[in-house]
């Protein structure tokens, strides 16, 4: 047998403890490993050699290639020289061949073949390492999908660690933060998301405790970036990752997916809100229509209204001499101490400047809010003392101004937007059909703005 036989053989071969620190380190590889002296016989063959093919190592050591036993005959010698061939090449040689199994079942596997030198530099033999080609294609489909994750994927993808910080952030997610990939990696979420932090690291931290939640989640996100805050909504998915090296499963951290869903929700979001609206108007005209009194048919209009939308309903009348007077409040429990009455003619005291008055004189729509002084804005608007933003529109009935409908959202609300206008308007035409059949003739007492005349007067 060749030096390189004789210094890497059958365990037997080695004396004492370098025996056994041989087979262990041979045995214990993932790999299945065998390896062939200078004349192409089997010196090596370990445990994961023998669970793929079924050859004990005492059935493969000592044998001259693999003819007769682990390969058909008519492809033992071209497979063995392909092996051997790698003593003289330079670096490893890859190979795919078919090996039989024990039971005579057939194998095609992958090998990397490299040549081993004795101590006097010539070729001493060949060590081959090889797997079943489809764990070997598992292998490559997984890096596959890792590498394709985090360069090429419509999802954004983030490698979170046990302390909860990024460790990996592939292009898409970082386009989505506004940050560069490598500036995310090792700092707090919480430089870079200003709300919805807390519910993104209770996710991580369920997920390293209990494992991989059985659905996507949704969470709306607040990001800090250069051009100011914006506010997202991610559809997200979890997996807890743990290491494949050891017995117990110790989590490495977690793969967090996500996928921008922000104008889907929004676009559904607002879907629902006027489906509910217009439901709410329908309603209403069924409900005023069996009201004798005009009044309490446009109260009743007004009730159904406010359902989702504002927190007050007011309409202020306009008097005979271009004077607005208070003629309804919905609801009625919240006149507050600086609140005009509600009827008796008595004109309301409004400043030039009110919206009430200007949304008269424009014959159109006009959106106000208080900003951080809402308490004193309400109450010299002779307003409802939680009242931040207003929302006025004209009362019109047959070419004439009847008065003004104001809508009125408390500081906890947003602000009227372009979009509750449409709505606003079309409460108002109905209400102000109701109150022009309590003036008699049905066409109230107008402020003449189709007869070309000014602007009302400030009180």
């Amino acid at each position: 047998m060749s030096a390189f036989a004789e210094s890497t053989s059958e365990t037997a071969s080695v004396p004492g403890a370098g025996a056994d620190l041989l087979a262990a380190l041979l045995d214990g590889m993932d790999a299945a490993l065998c390896a062939f002296d200078a004349d192409g016989t089997v010196t090596h063959w370990n445990r994961e050699a023998e669970r793929i093919l079924g050859w004990s190592a005492g059935e493969a050591v000592g044998r001259r290639g693999f003819e007769g036993w682990a390969a058909r005959s008519a492809d033992a010698e071209e497979t063995l020289g392909r092996l051997m061939g790698a003593m003289k090449g330079p670096g490893r040689q890859v190979h795919e061949f078919v090996l039989l199994r024990k039971d005579g079942g057939r194998v095609l596997v992958r090998s990397q073949a490299a040549g081993v030198r004795g101590a006097d530099g010539a070729p001493a033999g060949v060590y081959c390492a090889f797997s079943e080609v489809h764990v070997q294609l598992d292998l490559e489909r997984s890096v596959a999908l890792s590498e394709a994750l985090f360069d090429d994927a419509s999802w954004g993808v983030v490698l979170v660690d046990a302390d909860l910080r990024p460790a990996m952030v592939n292009a898409h997610a970082a386009r989505s933060f506004g940050a560069g990939r490598t500036a995310l990696l090792g700092r707090p979420l919480g430089d870079v998301v200003v709300h919805g932090v807390e519910e993104l690291e209770a996710a991580f931290q369920h997920v390293l405790a209990e494992g991989t939640p059985p659905a996507p989640a949704e969470v709306w996100v607040t990001l800090r970036t250069p051009s100011g805050e914006r506010r997202r909504c991610w559809r997200s998915g979890f997996l807890r990752l743990a290491s494949p090296m050891t017995e117990a499963a110790v989590p490495l951290g977690v793969a967090w997916l996500f996928q921008d869903v922000t104008e889907e929700r929004l676009a559904a979001r607002e879907a629902d809100r006027l489906r509910f609206r217009w439901s709410q108007l329908h309603r209403a005209g069924a409900a005023a229509a069996e009201c004798e009194d005009p009044a309490e048919a446009a109260t009743v209009l007004l009730e159904f209204a406010l359902a989702g939308f504002a927190d007050h309903a007011l309409v202020d009348r306009v008097a005979g001499d271009r004077r607005l007077t208070r003629a309804l409040a919905v609801p009625a429990a919240v006149p507050g101490p600086s609140s005009p009455p509600v009827g008796g003619g008595i004109p309301l005291r409004y400043g030039p400047r009110h919206p009430a008055l200007q949304a008269w004189d424009r014959v159109g729509p006009v959106r106000a809010s208080a900003g951080r002084t809402a308490g004193v804005w309400a109450e010299a608007h002779q307003w409802p003392g939680d009242a931040a933003h207003s929302l006025c529109v004209v009362l019109r009935s047959r070419g004439r101004t009847l008065g003004v409908l104001t809508f009125l959202r408390a500081a906890c609300r947003p602000a009227f937007e372009r979009e509750d206008v449409v709505f606003a308007e079309s409460v108002a035409t109905g209400a102000a059909s109701f109150l022009a059949l309590g003036d008699g003739r049905g066409d109230g007492v107008g402020d003449g703005r189709g007869d070309g005349d000014g602007p009302p007067a400030a009180y």
